[in-house]
């Protein structure tokens, strides 16, 4: 499952579901930004799980949402989407991307992990 399938509210409540790990309808709307009615969350749930990105479960008198698809596989989906959509499958200008956009946020401490783990992969990769 692919997040391309999905429009900006409903990746907007699967963020809210990862975030929180699980949630009522009730609870989604709360945590949304310019939120829709609670009419219409309902509606984009239960759309999300015909579409299999969610399920519900009982709980006391109130349903709440769960993600599906493990939080790890959602994002190399994501990954994956963005890459192919935005960088041509070109990993190395992502990279370049992010560490425009996030060069003053960045700390020493994960710019010397990112660059751990490129030298990992170099080595792995001959």
């Amino acid at each position: 499952m692919t997040e391309g399938g999905l429009s900006r509210r409903e990746r907007q409540i699967m963020d809210i579901l990862y975030q929180r790990g699980k949630s009522s309808a009730s609870e989604v709307l709360a945590a949304m930004a310019d939120p829709p009615g609670y009419s219409a969350v309902r509606a984009m749930l239960r759309v999300l799980e015909r579409k299999g990105h969610v399920r519900h479960q009982a709980e006391a008198l109130k349903y709440v949402y769960l993600p599906t698809v493990a939080r790890e596989k959602a994002k190399r989906s994501a990954v994956k989407h963005l890459l192919d959509t935005f960088f041509r499958d070109a990993p190395d200008q992502a990279v370049a991307a992010l560490l425009d956009v996030s060069s003053t946020r960045l700390t020493r401490a994960e710019l010397d992990r990112m660059a751990e783990m490129i030298e990992k992969a170099k080595k792995e990769g001959k």
